[in-house]
């Protein structure tokens, strides 16, 4: 548990999307599907359930690179990219995410204590709006950041984490930043990056035990619970 000092200097706050404050009810899996059959994986074969534990597994980390993982070449990775983001896109459209319930409440409280917010995702741009757009958030932070924006590298990497204490100028040094996801690769960004607070929540895909083993300071059941942490309240 991060000590009350720690809690209540924190000036920025950098939250992850899916799984976090957004609820995309598996659609991940659904479009890693239809990415997969784009790339001849048959579905039901022993190669589709070892790629679709791959994907449950790195949860968090930018899109792009699971796909090089899984499929080698360059330009397999990037069909298979582009597959999974319209379909992605087109399950948004259809009206298949919501706020985690208390997300955007939460957002509204720590923006009101003065603490600067930042939405970070893996990902790509176009799929980010997609979701902002489709929960009326666009206006909600004054920053919102997915891999490219930060030079193409997502998480486990600090960069985007980086990136949003750099373009925001919102903390006078890192540990004035609290990082927050559902996945341990979200953890390890924040931990990677020197944030002061590495919040783990049980909203997404990861349970308590992987959070903690990647260096959550602190595990939530949910967003909702996180202006009080941060107030230091019990």
């Amino acid at each position: 548990m991060t000590d009350l000092t720690t809690t209540t200097d924190i000036r920025l706050v950098v939250l992850d999307m899916a799984g976090t404050t957004v609820a995309d009810g598996g659609l991940v899996e659904r479009a890693f599907a239809t990415a997969a059959a784009e790339l001849g994986v048959e579905p039901g074969s022993a190669d589709h359930a070892d790629k679709l534990a791959y994907v449950r597994a790195t949860m968090g980390e930018s899109k792009i690179s699971v796909f090089r993982h899984l499929f080698g070449a360059e330009d397999l990775a990037q069909r298979a990219n582009a597959a999974f983001e319209e379909a992605y896109g087109g399950l948004v459209d259809g009206g298949l995410v919501a706020p985690v319930p208390g997300a955007r409440e939460a957002i509204e409280e720590l923006r009101a204590d003065g603490r600067t917010v930042v939405l970070t995702t893996g990902f790509a741009r176009v799929t980010q709006d997609a979701i902002l757009d489709a929960l009326g958030w666009r206006d909600l932070v004054p920053l919102t950041l997915c891999p490219a924006d930060a030079g193409g590298r997502g998480r486990p990497y600090p960069d985007m984490v980086l990136e949003a204490f750099v373009r925001t100028k919102a903390a006078d040094g890192v540990h004035q930043t609290a990082v927050v996801g559902d996945t341990s690769y979200d953890v390890l960004s924040g931990v990677r990056a020197g944030a002061g607070v590495v919040a783990g929540v049980l909203t997404g895909a990861h349970g308590a035990r992987d959070l903690h083993d990647a260096g959550a300071t602190d595990v939530l059941g949910s967003v909702a619970d996180l202006p009080a942490l941060l107030r230091g309240a019990d």
